[in-house]
């Protein structure tokens, strides 16, 4: 058996490892790149191999950098099955279709930038400047009642004046197609994915859904045994099961494991101060009259964030401001986890649902739709929460309110997840700190949103305990405390310094750890 390290390899996005056995070609996951739009759009396009070599795909779970390609892994070829978990298949349902869309807005709209930026050149060739109604006039030739796109003129005029013209990654069509290769199974239930080769579900607790995988290949009566863990999740979190640590006697040694490190030299507040810190911020922004503004994944985070409000309403800790969930994606996603009440623990049934409450509805809750309640939810000026997405600030509607909302120092911005390099949620982050440090004193940092620059006055606050990720000493708990016996470790997914501080860690722990470089093949 040979494996091949892809993706997320000494960084975070784009996961993706290759199994080969001789008689079958398996995939590990098809991740979107995230960061810097030219060098992503780059490395999301080119596949490391031929899609129509891949037998079958195996998805740890549905989070775009795990599964944001798949598009295109279709379109290039493929005909096999992407074996997954059952929720995670209708979690994808809703998260590739948004992908989807979000690919082909963002090409309309930079088709849009350079027909109107190339008409502004051809009148300032003429005159010196554009007056704004010249301005308005070309408005009005590229925008329908001067908001949505006319893509029938812009098509036009880029064919016309010989542009080039920005294509989507895929499109929903793409989207579509992909979901019909779809094959979600219960955990703890052998799968088989190639000649002589099975997959095996089990809980991670990264997500609902999310799964560590048990590859078991048999071939002349030697049994290789091969673990990826997709992401691991945290322990004695809200609504979801622990990570799996005792796994069937029959089970023999691990010849490899391949783990995720995103936060392997990092530690997380412990889980059971949540609720407590985001009680602290609500009430702390609600004293200034402020708004408290949440990025957050619409899948995942979300939930957990809508979750413990839930409880802190209930408890009577915090004042019952409205609470709106502004992502229409993230709407989708919370009718999976009602549907699938199964996949919670028990301090979910026992808190909610035994009482005879759903977890992610209350009366203060509104889940926003159209963009005209978007729009006048950014509007108000009374004090409330407002959870939106992207988790990373990189789309969506997160940055139409946090230019509504940087400005002003009575407002928080809660940073509650993992922010990749590169990103707005990192340069939010990272420029937060810093102004503290200065006791936001002298010039406020600027943050450049949707191609205009802002001033940072807005208190950033980070909970690093709401990461669905383990830390390290997470991470270790679950390589000592499990059952398994495991041979190899190959640490991915994770910025290179955390990668690399990870397994050295493991190694001094007794462990055989290493970190591949991209493209590297190790044999078994």
């Amino acid at each position: 058996m040979h494996v091949t390290f892809y993706g997320a390899i000494r960084e975070v996005t784009g996961s993706m490892h290759l199994l080969e056995t001789g008689k079958d070609t398996l995939l590990l996951d098809c991740g979107l790149y995230q960061g810097r739009r030219k060098e992503s759009e780059a490395k999301n396009r080119v596949f490391p191999v031929d899609p129509e070599l891949i037998t079958n795909m195996i998805l740890s779970h549905a989070h775009i950098d795990h599964s944001g390609r798949i598009p295109l892994l279709v379109k290039g070829g493929f005909n096999g099955r992407i074996v997954t978990t059952r929720i995670t298949a209708d979690a994808c349902n809703y998260l590739l279709r948004d992908s989807a869309h979000i690919q082909e807005s963002d090409a309309d709209y930079l088709n849009y930038k350079t027909v109107r930026g190339h008409l502004y050149n051809l009148s300032h060739a003429k005159k010196t400047t554009l007056t704004n109604r010249e301005r308005s006039e070309i408005g009005k030739i590229l925008k329908h009642n001067g908001r949505r796109l006319n893509q029938t003129a812009i098509n036009q005029l880029l064919t016309k004046h010989n542009l080039k013209s920005v294509e989507p990654l895929y499109s929903m069509s793409d989207a579509e197609a992909a979901l019909s290769a779809f094959d979600g199974y219960p955990y703890n239930t052998p799968v088989t994915i190639g000649k002589g080769v099975t997959a095996t579900f089990f809980e991670a607790g990264h997500i609902l859904g999310s799964a560590l995988c048990l590859i078991t290949f048999r071939e002349k009566g030697r049994i290789f045994n091969v673990v990826y863990t997709g992401d691991i999740g945290r322990f004695d979190r809200p609504i979801l099961k622990n990570p799996t640590l005792t796994f069937p006697k029959d089970i023999g040694p691990i010849d490899l494991m391949i783990m995720e490190s995103t936060y392997g030299a990092r530690h997380h507040e412990p889980t059971e101060e949540l609720k407590g810190r985001l009680a602290d911020v609500i009430n702390d922004t609600y004293a200034k009259k402020g708004v408290v503004v949440i990025p957050a994944f619409a899948f995942g985070r979300t939930q957990d964030i809508v979750y413990i409000i839930h409880e802190l309403y209930n408890e009577g800790k915090v004042p019952r401001l409205p609470v709106f969930v502004d992502s229409p994606l993230a709407s989708n996603l919370t009718r999976v986890f009602a549907e699938h009440p199964e996949a919670y623990d028990k301090e979910a049934h026992k808190t909610f649902l035994e009482r005879g409450q759903k977890p992610f509805e209350f009366k203060e809750l509104t889940y926003i739709g159209s963009v005209e309640e978007s729009m006048e939810c950014m509007k108000s000026t009374t004090p409330h929460i407002i959870i939106s997405s992207s988790g990373m600030c990189e789309a969506g509607r997160i940055l139409h309110h946090l230019r509504y909302r940087v400005h002003n120092p009575n407002n928080t911005i809660l940073i509650v997840g993992y922010m990749a390099q590169h990103t707005l949620g990192r340069n939010i982050m990272e420029k937060g700190w810093e102004a503290k440090q200065k006791e936001h004193k002298g010039e406020p940092p600027m943050l450049k949103i949707l191609g205009k620059e802002y001033p940072l006055k807005a208190d950033v606050v980070k909970i690093g305990g709401f990461s669905a990720h383990a830390d390290r000493e997470e991470m270790y708990g679950f390589l000592r405390k499990s059952s398994l016996t495991i041979k190899n470790i190959a640490v991915v997914h994770g910025e290179e310094d955390q990668s690399l501080a990870f397994a050295a860690f493991l190694n001094e722990k007794g462990f055989n750890a290493f970190v591949p470089k991209k493209g590297q093949t190790i044999t078994m």
